[in-house]
């Protein structure tokens, strides 16, 4: 097999990156498990081509079929960064009013921000909080616990995205987790209020991923009590 596919989650958009080839077999296998993974959760993709070599009709097919899939979830797949020859490609078959294209994964990604559908809007129902931690299964767990106490939450494991994330959108909350790899997490904490300076900073401490399931969630729920929520 001739991809290799890296993955990862910023806010509710999931990016898959791809390099090598899409085509018939092993490789469209692949790209359709890593696509079929992300929409379990998440309605919003974007496929980054920067390093693809070949696309045949069956990779294409199977990207407008995803996006197809996520248009009727309110969704959508998006492509980002594809080579000049997939921009002819695209073009000249006319997919290009299917499938939209950005020129940077940065500029995919908030394209999805800076949609406000109305009915988004009136279902937030409380502060607006980005949790910052390389672990992906923390970032589920947090999320998952306090958007059922009421909080819009989203979040992201490098500080790359959550610096994307805050260009567009606006948080009442910062929550840094202890795993900050190469960067301390007071940093991570100067980085993103530098560019939110009006949300209310708040740290994870180190034991905090080794807790048990209540106890992590008592912890949680107390940070975000001591600071009057």
């Amino acid at each position: 097999m001739l991809l290799t596919l890296v993955s990862r989650h910023v806010g509710k958009v999931y990016l898959i990156r791809c390099k090598g080839r899409i085509v018939l077999g092993e490789e469209a296998k692949a790209l359709e498990v890593a696509l079929e993974g992300g929409a379990w959760e998440f309605s919003q993709l974007v496929v980054e081509l920067s390093g693809i070599s070949r696309l045949d009709s069956i990779g294409l097919g199977l990207l407008m079929r995803y996006a197809e899939r996520m248009r009727r979830r309110g969704g959508d797949l998006r492509l980002a960064a594809p080579p000049q020859f997939l921009v002819d490609l695209l073009r000249m078959t006319k997919v290009s009013a299917s499938l939209e294209s950005y020129a940077t994964e940065e500029e995919a990604i908030q394209s999805y921000l800076k949609e406000r559908p109305a009915t988004a809007a009136k279902k937030r129902e409380g502060p607006r909080v980005l949790v910052v931690d390389e672990s992906a299964d923390l970032c589920v767990f947090v999320r998952a616990v306090l958007t059922q106490h009421g909080y819009d939450v989203r979040s992201s494991c490098s500080l790359r995205d959550a610096k994307t994330l805050l260009q567009v959108d606006g948080v009442e909350y910062i929550l840094v987790g202890p795993s900050t790899p190469h960067l301390s997490a007071e940093t991570v904490v100067q980085t993103l209020t530098a560019l939110a300076p009006r949300a209310k900073a708040l740290q994870l401490d180190p034991e905090f991923k080794i807790r048990d399931v209540q106890e992590a969630s008592d912890a949680l729920l107390q940070l975000f009590a001591a600071d009057g929520v």
